[in-house]
């Protein structure tokens, strides 16, 4: 049985009366306005409607100008324009402006209950397709939560690996768990300085945190010999870049990474090692990590000498840039002052748990300056 509330609009009382029958007659309910403002009216106190009929040519507010109104608050709503036979141009005007259809007057009851069966035929398709867009919407609003909660996951067993990979070296080279921990908040603090993406953060975070992980390739009798090393022993301990690269290209997520760790012992005018790189043909990471490495190594206790002052680590970085360090990296180290680098030292020295990946994360609980 045909039902739906149609708001019929037009200024001559007979023919509201007329079309009002006719739809009553086949079960809608009419609502009857004599003008475009009393139709507006209806529209915005006691809408929804499924179908507005609207004679164009009326006193005041016009068809045309309705079918605006309604556009802007119920552009769902599909109108009808009704007009005589000479305005057909004008309702082809109307239909160009998002009227549904027209009704040219004078029009039988067959006529008006098709155009408007159609109208509401139309109507309920737009409010299933609406309908299903908002389901589509839904569906991908929790599937890509699903998403984010599995990169979450993943994020977390990436940290994992870097944590068991860092508890590894750590057993093999005692010495070297204060300093990964501490150079790579220097990296990660230098890198941002430097404006590095938030993405290519989390490389150069793992890079630093990873750099020595080719140690554990190394002797013991020549990884802790207390002494200095003769050179070919020197010439082994040399192999701990490439060594840390074979070991980490192999991991997809640190395949990047391996890379700064390949590169971490490069100079920027090419006397470093192993491959005698320089310029840009070292990694930002890596150049950046050099500079970090350098201060962490001024600035910390070593078996053969004390700790030296931020200062002092400042004025030798200064001297090298250019030979060892890439200038560009030290300009913008030497902008950083030095309570910045004191107040990481200290925290890192409160960690209990350390990994690039959680520090950087959420629910960290080292904040590093930007």
């Amino acid at each position: 049985m045909a039902s739906g509330r149609i708001l019929v609009v037009d200024d001559e009382p007979y023919i509201r009366a007329v079309i009002a029958t006719m739809l009553e007659k086949s079960n809608y309910l009419p609502v009857l306005a004599a003008n475009g403002q009393e139709a507006l009216e209806h529209l915005e106190q006691d809408a929804p409607y499924d179908v507005v009929l609207s004679d164009i040519m009326m006193n005041g507010m016009d068809g045309i100008g309705l079918l605006e109104k309604l556009r802007e608050v119920h552009p769902d709503t599909p109108m009808i324009m009704v007009t005589a036979m000479h305005d057909v141009s004008i309702a082809i005007s109307a239909m160009r402006k998002g009227a549904y259809d027209y009704l040219l007057k004078p029009f039988a009851k067959e006529q008006l209950l098709a155009t408007v069966g159609r109208a509401l035929d139309y109507r309920r398709l737009v409010q299933q397709n609406s309908m299903y867009r908002q389901n589509l919407e839904e569906l991908v609003s929790a599937r890509t939560e699903m998403l984010r909660q599995a990169m979450n996951d993943l994020e977390r067993s990436y940290d994992i690996t870097l944590e068991a990979l860092g508890d590894a070296l750590d057993l093999k080279d005692a010495e070297t768990e204060g300093h990964s921990k501490r150079v790579t908040a220097y990296t990660i603090a230098l890198a941002r300085h430097m404006g590095v993406s938030a993405q290519q953060m989390r490389t150069v975070a793992r890079g630093a945190f990873l750099h020595d992980i080719g140690k554990m390739a190394i002797p013991d009798a020549i990884l802790l010999k207390p002494g200095r090393l003769n050179p070919e022993e020197q010439a082994i301990m040399r192999e701990h870049c490439a060594r840390g690269y074979q070991i980490l290209r192999k991991i997809p997520f640190l395949r990047e990474a391996a890379e700064i760790v390949y590169s971490h012992q490069e100079h920027y005018d090419g006397s470093g090692y192993p491959r005698g790189l320089r310029g840009d043909q070292i990694p930002l990471g890596a150049r950046i990590f050099a500079v970090a490495d350098t201060l962490d190594a001024i600035t910390s206790d070593r078996p053969y000498r004390r700790a030296n002052s931020f200062d002092s680590a400042r004025g030798e970085i200064r001297r090298c840039a250019g030979s060892q360090f890439d200038p560009a990296v030290v300009e913008v180290f030497l902008r950083i002052p030095d309570q910045i680098w004191r107040d990481l030292q200290a925290e890192i020295s409160r960690q209990t748990r350390f990994s690039p990946l959680f520090f950087m994360g959420e629910g960290s609980d080292l904040v590093l300056p930007t």
